[in-house]
């Protein structure tokens, strides 16, 4: 049976207070099946809230990482709105429910997110990013006097709304590793997609240098943040995307085997200036390396060209 298929009450039943962990725990697991199988167990009734709040933080991390998981992530999410669920374990998700809706001209933020969360790789990392990358827009909407609707700073906004979360919840304790990269997928979310033909090596080479171990993360999440019904402009977001991580590809292989400096920089950095090897000499390579990779200063150049840039940028003194 599809899960739209399955009756649900107008007015949610109300288990009894006795019962209510139980019917907690019943109601995480019903919604974790819809998503893993497509359907809901019949007979599982709604809760109070704050029943939810009973039940041990590692069963509903698990139970959520099942929605979230699962081959049918919709149903399951939609399970866990009718139950009651997200109402105090999720209250930022809860409120793109109707966000939106038709009522401006911006999409249901909520059927965006159920859609990016079915279409993400299975990655728990950025399936959770997926479910919370929009959760900024509801206190950023603005509404321009033409009709023209913005989310601007959406993005670091719902970062910040993540880091409260965090400390009212104990949903990634003791996996700090998961929680700091999904808050950097809220953060960056929608920097590849800003990605354009006309970026320089070096703007490739920052964006890629910026995004580090988060980069495959970040383009899989932008992959599946496009949602538009149009398909020649999916096609045209994919093949931007793929571009640009061909783009990232192909320059760190190139620059794998050019290294930016001649050898001998630091020993003449050394005899023209009298700086002995120190922490200082490397402070000084490192800024030289960094201006060849952001397209400041070519590479490969005579030692002298190196030289006079540090003095021109007055990097030390004489």
């Amino acid at each position: 049976m599809n899960p739209s298929e399955i009756p649900v009450a107008a007015e949610p039943l109300v288990a009894p207070g006795a019962a209510l962990l139980d019917r907690a725990v019943e109601a995480l697991e019903a919604a974790a099946l819809a998503s893993e199988r497509g359907t809901r167990p019949a007979g599982v009734i709604a809760v109070p809230a704050d029943a939810y709040a009973r039940v041990e933080s590692a069963k509903v991390r698990a139970s959520l990482e099942r929605v979230l998981m699962g081959r049918d992530p919709e149903a399951g999410l939609d399970a866990l709105l009718e139950l009651g669920a997200l109402d105090l374990l999720l209250p930022e998700v809860k409120a793109l429910v109707g966000f939106g809706d038709g009522e401006w001209r911006h999409k249901d933020v909520w059927k965006h997110t159920k859609q990016v969360v079915r279409q993400a790789v299975p990655r728990t990392e950025v399936r959770w990013a997926a479910l919370l990358h929009d959760i900024g827009k509801v206190k950023t909407r603005r509404i321009e006097a033409n009709g023209e609707v913005h989310f601007f700073g959406h993005a670091e906004v719902g970062a910040s709304m993540f880091d409260r979360m965090q400390r009212r919840s104990s949903l990634f304790k003791g996996d700090e590793k998961l929680s700091s990269q999904v808050r950097f997928l809220i953060l960056h979310h929608l920097r590849a997609s800003q990605y354009d033909a006309s970026w320089t090596d070096s703007a490739v080479r920052r964006f890629a240098r910026e995004m580090g171990n988060g980069l495959c993360d970040l383009l899989d999440l932008s992959r599946a943040d496009i949602t538009t019904k149009r398909p020649e402009r999916k096609r045209r977001g994919l093949e931007s995307i793929s571009e640009l991580a061909l783009r990232v590809r192909t320059i760190q292989e190139m620059d794998a085997k050019v290294p930016p400096l001649p050898k001998g920089v630091g020993t003449a950095l050394s005899a023209r200036f009298n700086i002995p090897p120190s922490p200082r000499l490397g402070e000084l390579m490192k800024m030289l390396k960094s201006a060849v990779e952001d397209g400041r200063i070519d590479a490969q150049r005579e030692a002298d060209y190196y030289l006079d840039w540090v003095v021109a940028e007055k990097l030390i003194e004489l």
